[in-house]
C-alpha cells in the first residue's frame, strides 16, 4: 500500500477524541473525562490542544458512559464538536469505526486522541501532524521515552531506527520489555487507509475487543509507511486512571503554568503553593504571593499584588491593586484599589480606582466609586457608594426585607458613622453625614446630618438591684464607694482651717 496524495491534497484535518470510558478506578459518578484540572476538564484540555491546527475539518467525540453529561459539556465548551455514541464499548478500534461511520464524507488527515491526556501540548500535536503529512505516512504514532514502561505498549524499531511494531507489555520478550519508548495513545492516520483497516479488525483476543493498535500492525504488514514521532516531554502523554494519578497530573500542570508565567515576567513567590488555571491571564510585574488560587476568567493587571492566602474566581484585578487574604468571586477590583485582609467579595462587587475594602468586610452587588472606603467589619449588599466616601466601622446595608432585595445609594464625599444600619431603599446625599449608632430609614439630603437614635438615659442602681451578688454588682459597689470617699475628702478640704495670717 503506497501513498500517492500530496500534503496539499491532505490539508483537511479531522480529530476523533475517544471519551466513552467510565473510568471505574476514579470511583466517581462523573465520567472520567469530565474531571476538572486547573480550568478545564480532562476532555477540555484535549479539545484545546487539537483546536489550533484543525483546518476545514471535523471534531468527533465518541461518548459512552455518562454520555448526556459529556454532550452537555461539549455544548458549552466546544459546540462545533460532534458527539457520537458508542453504545457497546468494544474497544478503541470499534470506537474509531463508529466515528468514521458517522462521518462518511471524512477525508484527509485524521488525528485520534484519548480524551484523558490533558498535558498534551498543541505544539506537540502540531509537530506530530507535520511529521505525518511531510513523510507521506499512512499512520504516525506519538511515542515517549519513560523511566518505567511497565504495563505499556513498546515501540519496536528496526536497525535503521524506523518504526517496526507496537508490542503490548504482556506479549513482549525480555529484550522488548527493556525498551523505554512507549505508545502514547495518540495517532495520525490517512483517512482512507484507516477506514479500510478498521473494516478488517477482529475481536478474537483475550479482551474480546477491537484494538486500534492492530490497525498499525495491519498497515505495517501491508507495506504502508508507518512513522514513530517522539514527544519532547514524556509527561505530555500521561493519563489518569484514578484520583491519585489525577493529583499527579494537576501538580505537573501547576508547575508548567507557573513556569510559563514566571518566564513571561510575573513574580510567583512560592510556585509550590500557587494554583493558576489555564484560563487566567496575568500582566508583567504582577506579584502572586504564597497560597493563592486564581481560577476561571481571572485577570491580574500590571504591578498588582495578590495574596497571600487568596482565592479569586472570575475576578478582574486592575494595575497596581493589592488583594490580601481575600476570597472574591465575579468581581472587579479597580486600579490601585485595596482589598483585605479577610475580605469576601461576592458576585457583582465593583471597586473603582483607589477604592478600599478592608478587614472583615463582605460585599455583594456593590459599587464603590473612586477612593471610596469600607475599612472595617461591615456588610455592603446591593449598594452604590460614591467617590471618596467613607463608611464607618460595623455598618450594615440592610438589603433584604424577607421578600425582595432593594438597593441603597450613598453619595460622593459622604461620611457615615460607626454602627449604622442603612435600610434599603434609602439614599444618603453627597457630602452628608450620619451619626454613629443610627438606623437610617429615610433619605438624608446632601450636606445634612442623619441621626436616628433615642436620647440616652441612665437608670441608677439597676445592676445592684437586678444582678445582686454578681461580680458586676460588686465592682459597681466598690466604684461607688470610692467615689463617695473621694467626694467626702473634697468636702473636708473645702471646710478645713484657714491659712494662718
Amino acid at each position: 500500500m503506497r501513498r500517492t496524495d500530496t500534503v496539499e491534497e491532505r490539508s483537511v484535518r479531522n480529530a476523533i477524541i475517544l471519551a466513552a470510558g467510565e473510568g471505574k478506578r476514579m470511583k466517581s459518578a462523573i465520567p472520567k473525562v469530565l474531571h476538572p484540572l486547573l480550568g478545564r476538564t480532562l476532555l477540555g484540555h484535549v479539545l484545546a490542544a487539537a483546536e489550533p491546527f484543525l483546518e476545514h475539518g471535523t471534531v468527533t467525540v465518541v461518548v459512552g458512559h455518562g454520555g448526556d453529561l459529556v454532550r452537555e459539556h461539549l455544548a458549552q465548551v466546544a459546540p462545533e464538536a460532534r458527539p457520537v455514541t458508542q453504545e457497546e464499548r468494544r474497544g478503541t478500534g470499534h470506537a474509531v469505526r463508529i466515528a468514521l461511520d458517522a462521518n462518511l464524507e471524512l477525508s484527509g488527515t485524521v488525528v485520534v486522541l484519548n480524551g484523558d491526556i490533558p498535558l498534551l501540548r498543541a505544539e506537540t500535536l502540531a509537530a506530530l501532524v507535520h511529521t505525518h503529512e511531510h513523510t507521506g505516512a499512512s499512520a504516525t504514532v506519538l511515542t515517549a521515552e519513560v523511566g518505567d514502561p511497565t504495563g505499556l505498549g513498546r515501540i519496536v524499531r528496526n536497525r535503521g531506527g524506523e518504526f517496526s511494531a507496537i508490542v503490548e507489555d504482556r506479549d513482549a520478550t525480555p529484550e522488548q520489555r527493556a525498551i523505554r519508548e512507549i505508545n502514547s495513545g495518540a495517532y495520525v492516520f490517512e483517512a482512507a487507509a484507516l477506514r479500510e483497516m478498521l473494516g478488517k479488525l477482529s475481536s478474537d483476543n483475550d479482551q474480546g475487543e477491537e484494538y486500534l493498535t492492530d490497525v498499525i500492525g495491519m498497515l505495517a504488514a501491508a507495506g504502508a509507511p508507518i512513522v514513530a514521532h517522539r514527544a519532547p516531554d514524556a509527561t505530555e502523554t500521561l493519563g489518569a486512571n484514578d484520583r491519585a494519578e489525577l493529583a499527579g497530573l494537576r501538580a505537573l500542570m501547576r508547575d508548567r503554568i507557573n513556569g510559563d508565567w514566571m518566564r513571561a515576567g510575573v513574580a510567583i513567590v512560592d510556585p509550590a503553593t500557587t494554583w493558576i488555571d489555564v484560563t487566567v491571564t496575568l500582566e508583567r510585574d504582577a506579584v502572586i504571593e504564597p497560597n493563592t488560587h486564581l481560577r476561571g476568567a481571572t485577570s491580574v493587571g500590571e504591578g498588582a499584588v495578590v495574596g497571600p492566602d487568596t482565592s479569586l474566581i472570575d475576578v478582574v484585578v486592575g494595575p497596581g491593586a493589592a488583594v490580601v487574604r481575600t476570597h472574591a468571586v465575579s468581581s472587579q477590583i479597580g486600579p490601585q484599589a485595596s482589598v483585605g485582609p479577610f475580605a469576601y467579595l461576592r458576585p457583582g462587587s465593583q471597586l473603582g480606582r483607589k477604592a478600599k475594602i478592608g478587614t472583615f468586610v463582605e460585599t455583594k452587588a456593590a459599587t464603590l466609586g473612586e477612593g471610596a472606603k469600607v475599612p472595617h467589619l461591615s456588610y455592603v449588599g446591593d449598594a452604590t457608594i460614591g467617590e471618596h466616601t467613607n463608611i464607618g466601622a460595623a455598618s450594615v446595608f440592610v438589603n433584604y426585607d424577607g421578600v425582595r432585595k432593594q438597593r441603597s445609594v450613598i453619595g460622593a464625599h459622604a461620611r457615615t458613622g460607626a454602627d449604622n444600619m442603612f435600610v434599603a431603599p434609602v439614599t444618603v446625599g453627597d457630602g452628608a453625614y450620619t451619626a454613629a449608632g443610627s438606623v437610617i430609614i429615610k433619605d438624608v439630603p446632601p450636606g445634612a446630618l442623619g441621626v436616628s437614635r433615642a436620647q440616652q438615659r441612665n437608670i441608677e442602681g439597676w445592676v445592684q438591684r437586678k444582678r445582686a451578688g454578681t461580680a458586676a454588682a460588686e465592682a459597681a459597689e466598690a466604684a461607688l464607694a470610692r467615689e463617695q470617699s473621694h467626694a467626702g475628702a473634697g468636702e473636708v478640704a473645702e471646710t478645713g482651717p484657714a491659712d494662718e495670717q
